[in-house]
Order: C-alpha cells, then sequence, then structure tokens
C-alpha cells in the first residue's frame, strides 16, 4: 500500500515534467482562431470591400457590349403574273410573306455600344458608407464573440480546474491515511489496536482511492470538453496552470454591447439611403457604333449613334413612404429592445455581486472550521499514535476533514464561476 501511494503521489509531484502545462490564455487563443463565427465575421469584411469595388465599377465605368444579329424575311413575289422566291425584296406588292413595311425584308446589325453612367459621385458615397458601417458590424461582431468565447472557455477552464484540486484533495487525504496505517500497523503488531482497527482504517483508504479515480477521471472528461471548445484536436491529458479571477472595475462608461444597437441603428438608415437611391434621376451617355442596316448590306451602312438617357422614378405608389415608415419602427423595436438589455444586464450583475458576497461570508465561516479540524486532526494523530485515540472517532474525523475541504472548494469555484460570469456583463 505505501508503495502505491507513494508512486501516485511521485507522479503528481512530477505532473509538471512529465506532462505538458497549459493555461488559459493557450485556450482562448485556440477558441478564437478556430471560432467558425470570426472566421466568417473577417471573411465577409473581406467581401464587402469586393463588393464596393464591384458597385465602383457599375457607377463609374462604361459598359461596352457587342450586340450582332441577321434577320432574313423572304418573300413569294407575285408581280407581273410571276411566281418567284425572292430573299430580299424592296419593292413587291403583290406577295405572300411579312409586310415588307415591317421587316425591311431583312435586319442586319453589327455594333459595339458604349453606356457610360454619369453624376454617380453621391450614389458611390452612400453605398460606401454602407460598406463602412457594415465593416464596422462585423468588427463589432468579432470582438463581442471573442468576449463570449472567454466567458465559455473560462467557465469550462474552471471545471477542470475544479476537477483536477478535487483530484489533489482526495491524494493528500491517502497520503494522510495511508501515514496513519503505518502507525496502526505498528500498534497492532503491538496488539494496543486490533486487526479490525486496521481493517477499518484499509476500507476508508480504498473509499478515497475510489474517490480519487472519479476526480480524475472527471478532469479528463472535463478537459476533452476545453479542446472540443477551443477545437483542439489532441488527447494528451496535460496539467492546467491554476487561475483565480478578480472582479474587473465597473465599467463607468457605455456598455460596449451598446455598440451593437446603435450599429445597427445606423444600418437601418444606410439601408433606408440606399433604398432612396431609385428615386435619384439616372443619367447614361450612351453610344454605338458599327453596321446597322436593312435590305441587303452594304459597307456605306457602317455608322454610329451618341446620345443621353434619362431615367427618373416619379411614382411607384407612395413606395418610399411605405419603407420610411418600416425604417422607422424597426429603429423603434431597436431602441426598446436596448433599454430591456440594460435593465436586466444591471440586474443580472447585482444579482451576482451579492452572491459573491454571501460566499464569501460562507468561506470565512468554513476556513475557520478546517482550523479547527486541523488542530483537532494534530491532536486524534498525537492519541493515535499513543493507542489512545479511537479508530471509529478517527475515521468519522477524516471524513469529515474531507467533506469540509469539498465543500470549500466548491464554494470557491462557484465564486470563481460568478466573477467570470459578472466579468462578461460588465463589458
Amino acid at each position: 500500500m505505501k508503495i502505491y501511494f507513494l508512486l501516485f503521489l511521485f507522479l503528481l509531484a512530477n505532473s509538471a515534467l512529465i506532462a505538458q502545462q497549459r493555461d488559459l490564455d493557450f485556450y482562448l487563443e485556440q477558441a478564437k482562431i478556430s471560432s467558425p463565427l470570426i472566421n466568417k465575421s473577417k471573411n465577409e469584411s473581406k467581401l464587402l470591400t469586393l463588393d464596393l469595388q464591384q458597385i465602383n465599377s457599375i457607377l463609374s465605368k462604361p459598359e461596352i457590349n457587342v450586340a450582332s444579329g441577321i434577320m432574313f424575311a423572304p418573300i413569294v413575289n407575285h408581280d407581273n403574273n410571276l411566281n418567284r422566291f425572292e430573299l430580299v425584296s424592296k419593292d413587291a406588292s403583290n406577295y405572300n410573306g411579312y409586310d415588307l413595311a415591317i421587316t425591311d425584308g431583312g435586319q442586319y446589325q453589327a455594333l459595339l455600344s458604349v453606356k457610360q453612367p454619369l453624376l454617380t459621385g453621391s450614389k458611390y458615397r452612400t453605398y460606401s458608407s454602407k460598406t463602412g458601417i457594415s465593416g464596422q458590424i462585423n468588427e463589432n461582431n468579432i470582438e463581442l464573440t471573442s468576449h463570449e468565447l472567454e466567458q465559455v472557455v473560462g467557465y469550462q477552464y474552471i471545471l477542470c480546474i475544479k476537477s483536477k484540486m478535487q483530484a489533489e484533495n482526495s491524494l493528500l487525504l491517502l497520503k494522510e491515511i495511508d501515514d496513519q496505517l503505518e502507525v496502526m500497523k505498528k500498534l497492532v503488531e503491538s496488539a494496543i489496536y486490533k486487526k479490525t482497527d486496521l481493517m477499518l482504517l484499509q476500507i476508508e483508504a480504498q473509499n478515497f482511492k475510489s474517490e480519487y479515480e472519479m476526480f480524475a477521471a472527471e478532469f479528463i472528461d472535463n478537459l476533452y470538453d476545453l479542446n472540443l471548445i477551443c477545437g483542439i484536436n489532441d488527447t494528451t491529458i496535460v496539467d492546467l496552470q491554476n487561475i483565480s479571477f478578480v472582479i474587473k472595475p465597473e465599467n463607468k462608461e457605455s456598455s460596449r454591447f451598446l455598440n451593437s444597437y446603435k450599429l445597427d441603428s445606423l444600418n437601418i438608415l444606410a439601408d433606408q439611403e440606399i433604398y432612396e437611391l431609385k428615386y435619384k434621376p439616372q443619367i447614361d451617355l450612351i453610344a454605338d457604333a458599327g453596321l446597322n442596316a436593312a435590305y441587303l448590306p452594304t459597307f456605306n451602312r457602317f455608322g454610329l449613334s451618341t446620345g443621353i438617357s434619362l431615367s427618373w422614378n416619379i411614382f411607384d405608389g407612395h413606395q418610399r413612404e411605405i419603407q420610411r415608415e418600416k425604417s422607422k419602427i424597426n429603429l423603434e423595436t431597436l431602441e426598446f429592445e436596448k433599454k430591456r438589455f440594460l435593465t436586466q444586464n444591471e440586474i443580472s450583475k447585482n444579482k451576482i455581486i451579492n452572491q459573491i458576497s454571501t460566499l464569501d461570508r460562507r468561506i470565512a465561516s468554513i476556513e475557520l472550521q478546517i482550523n479547527q479540524y486541523n488542530n483537532l486532526y494534530d491532536s486524534y494523530s498525537r492519541e493515535f499514535a499513543q493507542g489512545e485515540a479511537s479508530v471509529m472517532d478517527f475515521k468519522n474525523l477524516l471524513k469529515d476533514i474531507a467533506a469540509k475541504k469539498q465543500e470549500i472548494l466548491l464554494f470557491n469555484m462557484e465564486k470563481q464561476l460568478l466573477i467570470n460570469s459578472y466579468n462578461y456583463l460588465n463589458y
């Protein structure tokens, strides 16, 4: 038994040498690197830049197209009591076929056309403003996602630390009871204690051993969950650096969560401005050059044309007013949600502060009890070595000490979880 426990202690003491040690910052960095939401926001920002370049090309660059076509309209000419097929006819009066006044006997086109938008600077500035706001929304999403990952990863990291510390507490109690077993064996040999007393302590040692194995397995499970959250494909059982969160100072400025509401409002207004562009006049310079002929084409039918086109939406059934009203309602919805968020955020923070204060009082009380238990343990150890202590009382004392250490550990971990939640809200 002694060799078995010494082996456990040796492995624990040298875990920093055997296993790689990682801290919370490592997992936070990995979580942000592997986050699909952050990756999506970054790529959307790249797409916004390309979209703006595309809009700039549409508004400022000429559009050049090639249009070509050949249409034949043959007829059967009956003039002069003759029936003859004519692929192209200029002056037939009695015939079967399409009306020559409509077809001119055929159409032959091979044109190069150019369309150049004019006076589009204000439109581009509107789209550019919209792109800028969308870019800020993506950056804000990255910031908020990173902050949320800090809370989620921090929560799981604390669960890992809790399991680790529980295993360490159980291993420490194993060491203490193993020391007492060595003393008990000698006292049994001297007939000071009965063999049943030794068996009683050995059973208790097995209980602590089972508890240690349970917490060690729980640590591994929590570590796998931590790797899952952070996107780490690694089965190595590593040691984690202990951590102690502290409450961040009260955010005196505007909550950063409110930046989302601000940007969403600006985005609604930007969408409205883009919608309004359809009611601005659109002026285009147009031109074409090439072959454009009826009948059989000849080289003297090559030419060019140019001009200016104007399009202007004068009336569309009051759709502009309807869209403005929709934007107004969306802004009112955002304002309501913002006020609701502020109320809930403040209530949640006050609740957490109250819970932490309650835990601090309970932790202080248990610490006093643990000190008393430690003094009692020292007294029992001396009496035990002299064969004067009750084995049952000593066993119960060990269970009480284990329970108190477990209780204060859980309270401390609960406090860490609350601080982690408060720091998330206080942003």
